[in-house]
């Protein structure tokens, strides 16, 4: 709204207008005017969104007129553009805004952006950085350098170089390949098209020219992008598009997916605007971003434009009538990344906003525009966003060009749903030149954010505010982050370790060695003929060094390349899993960071978006009740896991719904076709499935129900705020654009039943009622928020009346429906809605209420009055409102399903039986995470919702409230309860979840309160986080991951996802509806959210189990081969000699021992992935870190220690007591003979000890260890059979001919297996582990069942979900044993815990009173379920049947749709007399 400053204008505003949605019609006269005056006047004091603040950082808040201007002398901030920031436009900087040159002095972020880590530039100095941030890979650079000094005896030492640059070149291929994705992702999206004007300057921008080195990275990185798109194009060709999986590993998928609404062109973009077409505004044909056929094609939009003929009227806006513009101006189609702070753009319909966008007008002569957050929030409807008042006059390029005016702006923050700022120009009068200042505020409803689309709207103009990383997508995003895997992060304390370990080694040998080379008058000075030191004690010195390099492999860098290699493979195998391939989108499962896979089987805590990651973001119509009678017919996935718990066959069950579902459609489309033959209907599309009500409305059960159905119907084609669209065609086909999917649900289903909205009229909405076509007039609109919880339209009847349709949330509506009145009706609605809550529905009441025109219009002088106000003006027209919405008359209640993905409860319950605690972090409405909770099984009536909502946005109120919920656990949040919850990681008892909004979160997250919130949470089965911001997300994730120092997982599809799945330790991308964000900046992307069951229970546990065990006995066998070299330096007075032939040396790690070690760490398998998946319990050794340990590490490293000593004394006893010959009298005592006796045992020792460590015995492993064991024998008959191994030649027959050789390899062979074999023996038969049971039990065939299931199906959810933790199976799959022997016993972590409580679960109950399923709900049971009608209703009467066994725990809970508190409900906001009321507002608002 202008302002004139220093004047008030609160007086002067015109009436607001009565509908927001009236934005897009243009209406005649002064109710026209009046109505355009005003709109903007509601949105600029900022709606319920500017309530949800998020914790990001601080919001910068300013008052309009305050905002400060750069000064001169301005911080470092206010330089570089991070500062607030004023942007002039067609007027010369001010002299404190340049520098000394006369440049702009305040340097903005360019609008590229980079989500990749490297650049063509940046890529080897950077990687080789990162790598050598390991230790050994210093270690090893550090030998690899002495090696080259001849001093330290190093024969070879440029093939002691060859495994140091193996490792580093394979790692950097894998850290290319990762990386290249995102950096061809980010070109494209750098280069996508926009309409940016040309042709005139911007002053807040310098024009220099781009340096040399810039240029030179430029040309280096479109280099090497061409060159990888021409690779990628050859490799397309070159493969078979038709075998399945294998077209996203060609294009990556991760290229967005546009909605449906992006592939069906909107019919109010097609057709051609009336009021555009007076005004002759250039609609440049250009098609959207995405896709985008020909980028190179630019439209001159000047050669066609008219010529300008400045009008006589001075309207107040930007445009300084008396100047004169040049012509030069147009806007030029150019790229994302050429736009800078101050230009100019031009935004079409469905096409991407590419920076923050101040709008300064439509194609709408009101301002208005419709934007889809989905890439911000998650969220796919619609929000109306208004151009600023004073720019909307501006529509061509010559009226950019004769603005003039500045925007101070607040500097960039996080917070999605808050700015503040102001636009300041000269009103100049054409008549005396005069000038007058004006100033309008800025508000976040007058602003695009990047990554948004444009909705519903021919085109928007407005100004770029913040590019690149300084908008509020970017910096939600952050940097992305290098994860290494935890396993690797503890690697380098073993390491350390064994450096210790090696420092200890080479010190004993420099001082013996410096010792002894230091004593004169011995036989050394007759064999020796002097040394490299020339004294003892630098004798000693470089023994310490070359010691260093001889017992290098104590510290195995083969273990770093057999890492790679494993973890490469494991990424192959879960990118080849059939069973996680979705087909619908041709999306296998697609690791995008490959050396975290063993993180996946440690994850403890999963953080999870809602919308589109749990839900399919689909909502239908399901049920209703209309004057107390039930309608509808569903079966949902909620009711099937109530069902379950209750021990009834849901298989059976749901297939006998689905049937009687079917036969209820095809009798409901018959029976509508002879009422009304309804050309909007589409069969496909019909979601509420209600015959009984199609011939209730045909006045079978008596005229009072017909009436009573028809107003329900029509009060929800009256009371909503949406945009039909009509596609021509027969039949025609009419399609709603809403702010909300709820609201876009029940207009759907009016259609369907006749009452179709066919649009707006200047006056109100236009209904086609079972055929005939009626004019509604829409007197007001009073719009839903959260505070609210409620909805109202009042509106004059065609008969004159003026009636009030309000809808909202139950508790909401009860509380205002008429004291005394309809007590049968709300006792019965209230019933139905308990039970439609109980399916997992999202309900709403309708109620209406018929007004007096005297008192209509009473009222509506206050509201006319709140409306215009601009201080607090949301709260006014709140007390307004709320002061009509009383004495209302209850209609009935809807019932709307928000479809799930497939599969998801089953899911989340298998995740939970394994441990794993699941949090939801929504952009959504705290009531809507609720009823998703409900139906995806995370709450359950039995559980105490703990609502988290601080109304006064105080500290010491958060502090409170947390203190009163922890004295429920007995905790006080000290640091004693902190340590107590890092050491337990068994999951909390069901009993209570908890529900917070974004404003409080941001309180509790406060360095004060955070540890007692994290310690709340804890305690709690399950936790969502409502109205949240992606900083706030990423901000949960922290807590969790740095305070209770667990393993974490995010997963989401959208760009509000980002944020956290880049902080969390695995971060999990779906391929959805929500754009490719998400999947870009993941480790892995997977197609819909029941594959992350596989993913972590089967690819994770083993992935960790099998590196756990590969890296210790990695440890084992290296410190097994060194320490053998090690006690032979006692008897060579550490003079560093080999005891081996130095091809041992090399092939030890190479050949010898490397290929059943490597086979372990990537095929070994204690169980199937079936078993894996039916018994959920074996995941928790992941979460408790079982696998790898510090004991672990020592316990191998004890064992090796022992076997070094066998090997090595074993045939040093041999040797020690006689000369060794052979029968010709060859002696064979020298070093390389001696090494063959004590080399081959410790090969062979090695390698079975590695075989009797894996849990899986096939052929490949077996064949592979017994290559590597004999692989020794013939290497040396094979070396030793040249010349030229010198010395070594003919030891093969020399010492294999010895019967000495092979009693010293079998007695060794037995000494070091021995107390290995003892040990495991005992562990397993007196000790076992849950795996060592499950594994019995399965050679034992309790699980064969599994192997009658389609490989397929036993991965996906609905086959392998649990009812209770020990219960493993499916119950379409469940056994039924005769002998109670013969069921699966499960381990002691699947015994009773806090989320299975129930004692006979250890055997295989479901966690009920009953010990098996029942086979169908035809048998009778306990109480009996009461008959609900005369008509036959199925759905209902299985509903009350599943209510009455479980009602007392239902009405235990806290839950307002419980009907017993509803029914106990009065009406606390009804006031009598009404006027009365109005009359102390009335005084309040003056």
């Amino acid at each position: 709204m202008a302002l004139q400053t220093g004047a008030a204008q609160e007086n002067s505003d015109a009436p607001t207008t009565k509908r927001l949605r009236w934005a897009t019609q243009k209406v005649k006269g002064n109710r026209g005017a009046s109505k355009r005056a005003s709109i903007l006047g509601r949105l600029h004091k900022g709606s319920s969104e500017k309530k949800r603040e998020s914790a990001g950082g601080e919001s910068v808040r300013t008052d309009l007129g305050v905002i400060p201007e750069a000064q001169e002398g301005t911080t470092d901030d206010a330089v570089d553009g991070k500062g607030p920031r004023t942007i002039y436009f067609n007027t010369p900087l001010p002299p404190e805004a340049l520098d000394e040159n006369g440049h702009p002095a305040v340097q903005y972020e360019r609008n590229k952006i980079r989500t990749a880590k490297y650049t063509p530039l940046s890529f080897v100095p950077k990687d080789l950085f990162f790598q050598f941030q390991n230790i050994a890979n210093n270690y090893f650079l550090l030998t690899i350098v002495l090696a080259f000094f001849p001093m330290f005896g190093v024969s070879n030492p440029g093939l002691n170089a060859v495994p140091l640059i193996v490792i580093v070149v394979l790692t950097a291929v894998k850290d290319a390949i990762e990386d290249t994705r995102r950096t061809i992702l980010d070109s494209e999206l750098n280069n996508s098209p926009v309409h940016r004007l040309v042709g005139w300057t911007n002053v807040n921008v310098s024009s220099d020219s781009i340096s040399l080195w810039r240029r030179i990275k430029k040309a280096t990185s479109r280099a090497l992008v061409s060159v990888l798109r021409l690779v990628f194009r050859i490799g397309n060709k070159s493969k078979d598009n038709g075998e399945k999986g294998k077209s996203y590993a060609d294009r990556a998928m991760d290229r967005q997916r546009p909605s449906l609404e992006t592939h069906r062109q909107s019919v109010y973009s097609q057709r051609s605007s009336f009021n555009s077409a007076r005004e002759n505004i250039q609609m440049t044909p250009v098609a959207s971003p995405f896709p985008r056929q020909n980028d190179t094609e630019f439209l001159d939009v000047s050669k066609t434009a008219k010529p300008y003929v400045a009008p006589t009227r001075e309207p107040a806006d930007l445009i300084d009538r008396t100047m004169a513009a040049s012509g030069n101006a147009r806007f030029h189609q150019d790229y994302w990344k050429s736009i800078q702070v101050g230009d100019f753009v031009r935004i079409y319909n469905d096409d991407q906003v590419p920076a923050d966008v101040i709008i300064l007008s439509t194609s709408d002569p009101d301002g208005a525009c419709y934007v889809e957050t989905k890439n911000l929030d998650g969220e796919t409807n619609l929000k109306l966003r208004q151009s600023l008042r004073c720019g909307r006059s501006i529509k061509h390029a010559r009226d950019c060009e004769r603005t003039e005016f500045r925007i101070e702006s607040e500097a960039p923050q996080p917070h999605l749903y808050q700015y503040s700022g102001a636009v300041r120009w000269n009103q100049k009068s054409s008549n005396n030149g005069a000038a007058q200042e004006m100033v309008e505020p800025i508000s976040i409803n007058n602003i695009l954010l990047r990554g948004c689309n444009l909705r519903n709207t021919e085109w928007a103009l407005g100004v770029v505010l913040f590019t690149g990383v300084d908008t509020k997508l970017m910096i939600n995003q952050g940097i992305t982050p290098s994860k290494r895997a935890r396993i690797a992060r503890e690697l380098n304390w073993n390491v350390i370790y064994n450096f210790v370990i090696l420092f200890a080694m080479c010190l004993v040998a420099g001082i013996v060695e410096g010792v002894t080379f230091g004593k004169r008058n011995t036989s050394i000075v007759f064999y020796e003929f002097g040394s490299i030191g020339k004294s003892g004690a630098l004798n000693g010195f470089i023994t310490f060094w070359a010691a260093l390099i001889l017992f290098q492999n104590l510290v195995p860098i083969s273990l770093y390349i057999s890492l790679e290699i494993i973890r490469t493979a494991q990424a192959y195998f879960i990118y080849s899993d059939v069973d996680m391939y979705y087909e619908k989108l041709d999306y296998p499962c697609t690791p995008k960071t490959w050396n975290i896979s063993d993180d996946l089987g440690q994850i403890e805590y999963i953080f999870s978006d809602k919308t589109g990651t749990l839900t399919q973001n689909v909502m239908e119509f399901k049920k209703a009740t209309i004057n107390g009678i039930p309608y509808g017919e569903a079966y949902t996935e909620a009711q099937a896991g109530m069902q379950k718990r209750q021990g009834i066959d849901v298989e059976k069950e749901g297939a006998k719904a689905r049937q009687e579902i079917a036969e209820a459609r095809a009798k409901h489309l018959r029976e509508t076709r002879k009422l009304h033959d309804n050309p909007y209907l589409h069969d496909d599309e019909l979601t509420f499935i209600a015959p009984d009500y199609v011939m209730d409305l045909s006045g079978e059960s008596g005229l009072e129900q017909q009436q009573a159905n028809e107003q329900f119907m029509l009060a929800i084609a009256l009371c909503h705020t949406v945009i039909s669209e009509v596609t021509p065609g027969d039949p025609p086909r009419i399609e709603f654009k809403a702010q909300s999917p709820d609201e876009a649900a029940l207009v759907a289903t009016a259609r369907d039943v006749g009452f179709t909205v066919l649009g707006s009229t200047p006056h109100g909405l236009r209904l086609n009622i079972m055929g005939h076509d009626r004019e509604y007039t829409v007197l007001n609109t009073l719009e839903f928020n959260s505070t609210r919880k409620r909805m109202s339209a009042i509106i004059r009847m065609p008969d004159g009346k003026i009636v009030l349709f309000c809808k909202g949330a139950d508790s909401i509506i009860y509380s205002r429906l008429k004291k005394g009145e309809q007590a049968e009706l709300r006792r019965t609605t209230a019933e139905h809605l308990e039970m439609f809550a109980r399916e997992g529905l999202r309900t709403l009441c309708i109620a209406q209420r018929v007004l007096d025109e005297e008192e209509y219009q009473n009222w509506n002088r206050e509201h006319e009055v709140a409306a215009a106000a601009i201080h607090e003006r949301e709260d006014k027209l709140e007390v307004v409102s709320d002061m009509i919405e009383q004495d209302l008359m209850l209609l009935g209640g809807t019932a709307i399903e928000d479809r799930l993905q497939e599969g998801v409860p089953d899911t989340i319950a298998l995740l939970a039986d394994a441990g794993i605690k699941l949090w939801v972090l929504t952009g959504d409405k705290v009531e809507t995470a609720i009823n998703i909770g409900f139906s995806c099984n995370l709450l359950n009536n039995d559980m105490e919702l703990l609502l988290f909502r601080i109304e006064d946005n105080q500290l010491s109120t958060a502090e409170a409230q947390l203190d009163e919920h922890l004295q429920k656990f007995n905790l006080t949040g000290s640091e004693k309860d902190l340590k107590a919850a890092k050491q337990n990681h068994e999951p909390p008892a069901p009993t209570h979840a908890l529900v917070i909004d974004g404003d409080s979160l941001k309180l509790v997250l406060d360095d004060t309160l955070r540890q007692k919130f994290l310690l709340l949470c804890k305690q709690c089965k399950s936790v969502l986080c409502c109205r949240v911001s992606p900083a706030q997300k990423a901000a949960v994730v922290d807590m969790v991951k740095n305070g209770l120092e667990v393993m974490t997982l995010a997963i989401g599809d959208g760009a509000n996802d980002v944020a956290m799945i880049q902080k969390a330790d695995v971060g999990v991308g779906i391929a959805g509806e929500e754009g490719r964000q998400a999947v870009m900046s993941s480790d892995y992307a997977i197609g819909q959210f029941r594959y992350l069951q596989r993913l972590i229970l089967v690819h994770g546990r083993w992935s960790y189990r099998r590196l756990g065990e590969t890296i210790a006995n990695f440890f084992y066998k290296n410190i097994v081969w060194t320490l053998g070299i090690f006690w032979y330096q006692i008897f060579c007075n550490f003079d560093m000699t080999y005891l081996y032939e130095y091809t041992y040396l090399l092939l030890y790690n190479l050949a010898f021992t490397s290929v059943p070690v490597v086979f372990m760490g990537v095929l070994d398998q204690d169980v199937s992935d079936k078993v894996s998946l039916a018994v959920p319990q074996l995941y928790r050794r992941g979460i408790e870190r079982k696998e790898w340990t510090q004991k672990k590490f020592w316990l191998y490293m004890l064992d090796g220690f022992y076997q070094s000593v066998i090997t090595f004394f074993v045939a040093w006893l041999v040797f020690r007591t006689a000369n060794a010959t052979t029968g010709s009298g060859q002696d064979i005592g020298d070093r390389e003979r001696f090494g063959v006796y004590v080399g081959c045992a410790a090969v062979f020792v090695n390698n079975m000890y590695i075989l009797m460590n894996c849990y899986r015995w096939d052929w490949l492993l077996v064949l592979l260890t017994t290559i590597s064991i004999l692989l020794i024998w013939f290497w040396t008959g094979v070396y030793s059979s040249f010349a030229s191994s010198t010395i070594f030649y003919k030891a093969a027959p020399e010492v294999f001919g010895q019967a000495s050789y092979w009693a010293v390899t079998c007695l060794s062979i037995i000494l070091c297996l021995l107390p290995r074999f003892t040990i495991k023996s005992l562990q397993k038969i007196y000790f076992p582990y849950d795996v060592d049971i499950i594994r019995e039990q399965v050679r034992q065939g309790k699980y064969n069942y599994l192997d009658d299931v389609d490989g397929n199906d036993a991965a996906r959810s609905e086959d392998s979900s649990t009812t209770s933790s020990a219960n493993p199976k499916s119950s379409k799959h469940n056994p039924v044993y005769n002998d109670e022997d013969q069921r699966p016993i499960y381990p002691p972590s699947v015994a009773p815990t806090a989320t299975s409580r129930n004692p006979r679960s250890h055997y295989g109950s479901d966690g009920t009173e009953y010990t098996r399923h029942r086979l169908s709900m035809e048998q009778p049971f306990e109480p009996p379920s009461r008959p609900s009608m005369d008509a036959p209703r199925p759905s209902f009467d299985r509903m009350r049947a599943s209510m009455d066994r479980t009602r007392p725990s239902f009405e235990a809970s806290y839950d307002f749709t419980s009907a017993s508190l509803l029914t106990r409900l009065e009406s606390s906001h009804s006031f009598s007399p009404t006027n009365t009321k109005m009359q102390d507002v009335s005084s309040a608002l003056q």
